[in-house]
């Protein structure tokens, strides 16, 4: 990720309704608490994509059921798009803004 791109963007979240606890457990690299059901299952997908570069049938099959094959794409468009804007940022080092600092920790390999 890249504290360019979550400064942004972690603002948009807040102002569309996200839970401050829930965007700053993921600034810590933590696995947020207190999501509502479709939140914790575009979480766990995204986690999975990251983590395995795939997703479980399960996983799947309880995503599709929900979000249809149409969401789905999407969750993996969305997710992909923004890793590649993130390697872009940070390869080419793009400061935050005068005056703020990083809210991302470094994750943990």
């Amino acid at each position: 990720m890249a504290n360019y791109e979550w400064n942004a963007h972690c603002k948009l979240a807040l102002k569309g309704g996200l839970d401050p606890a829930i965007a700053q457990a993921i600034a810590e690299g933590r696995e947020p608490t207190g999501m509502d059901a479709d939140e914790a299952l575009v979480y766990e997908f995204s986690k999975s994509l990251h983590n395995n570069h795939g997703v479980s049938d399960d996983l799947f099959e309880r995503a599709k059921t929900r979000f249809g094959e149409r969401g789905i794409v999407d969750i993996i468009a969305v997710n992909g798009y923004y890793s590649l804007v993130s390697f872009l940022l940070n390869v080419d080092k793009t400061p935050l803004p005068a005056g703020v600092e990083p809210a991302l920790k470094p994750l943990k390999k």
